[in-house]
């Protein structure tokens, strides 16, 4: 079997244990939960929201995804519950972000994905709608078109101690208790070169455990 492009995102499978206990946790199934609000509740979509938390005892994020769920069927978003349909979305939103006036930039992002995937068989490339993460047990650096002519690899350095160059830039995720630290930025395929391979080796390193 040919190995995926992509991962799925680690958020599939929470969802998916969320889907998988909500009878216990609330009475009723995912499609029980559906078959009620199309019914009896609201036709609105934020007033259904409102009336799934205030007349059954949803919590925010329950409400809001069952709600969306209940859409008619060409409205619904990506199935968060769905590994294949999730892979499916993760290409296309690539394709989104290295697009028109960026299309220039895929040759960059498809450049460190290669890198990021070379550090280990452990590294997983799971892309969200605007940006790219890399896990490895969390997420240890991040890639996304920071504008139209330069992609940010975003880098995990919390854990790091001792002194980190100038190209290294503070995003000011540290104090934000953010995940990514640090970012590069990169103009061209040229850019990614020995002491970034350094740096992204070292947040990957830095996720051992």
């Amino acid at each position: 079997m040919a190995t995926a492009k992509y991962d799925v995102h680690p958020g599939v499978k929470m969802v998916q244990d969320w889907v998988a206990g909500l009878k216990a946790k609330t009475g009723r199934t995912l499609d029980e939960w559906l078959d009620l609000v199309r019914t009896k509740g609201p036709k609105d979509e934020a007033a259904r929201r409102e009336w799934l938390k205030a007349e059954h005892g949803l919590g925010t994020n329950g409400a809001w995804w069952i709600a969306e769920r209940a859409r008619p069927a060409a409205e619904r978003p990506v199935s968060e519950d769905d590994p294949a349909s999730y892979l499916t979305a993760a290409a296309a939103y690539v394709e989104r972000q290295y697009s028109g006036k960026r299309a220039a930039l895929r040759p960059v992002y498809d450049g460190l994905v290669k890198l990021g995937r070379s550090l280990g068989k452990d590294v997983r490339v799971c892309p969200c709608q605007t940006i790219v993460p890399l896990y490895r047990r969390h997420v240890f650096a991040q890639i996304r078109p920071g504008t139209n002519t330069r992609v940010d690899l975003g880098l995990a350095l919390g854990k790091h101690k001792g002194r980190l160059p100038a190209r290294l830039i503070d995003t000011g995720g540290k104090a934000k208790k953010d995940r990514i630290t640090h970012r590069i930025e990169l103009a061209s395929k040229e850019d990614i070169d020995a002491e970034l391979t350094k740096w992204l080796k070292i947040a990957y390193e830095l996720d051992a455990d």
